[in-house]
């Protein structure tokens, strides 16, 4: 007979989730992770942050996109503008 497992209630938080998507790279010169955009200090000091610091760094998050967008052509599509 198996016991109930109890494991999720016992885990469950109510806090705001991570914004992981499981894509850990960091861009060298926005020092930013490509996929959710957080800081190296923002993915280190995330599990010791308040609820508030939280939300605030999840509603920055959107705004921080395009700084991580790719320049398209190179060189060449620079020297033909």
């Amino acid at each position: 007979m198996s016991k109930p497992d109890n494991t999720d209630r016992i885990w469950a938080r109510n806090e705001i989730d991570s914004p992981c998507v499981k894509i850990c790279v960091i861009h060298p010169a926005e020092r930013l992770c490509t996929g959710c955009l957080r800081s190296i200090d923002e993915i280190s000091q995330w599990s010791r942050m308040s609820s508030d610091e939280r939300q605030k760094i999840m509603a920055e998050l959107p705004a921080r996109a395009p700084r991580l967008q790719k320049r398209r052509g190179g060189r060449n599509a620079r020297l033909q503008s």
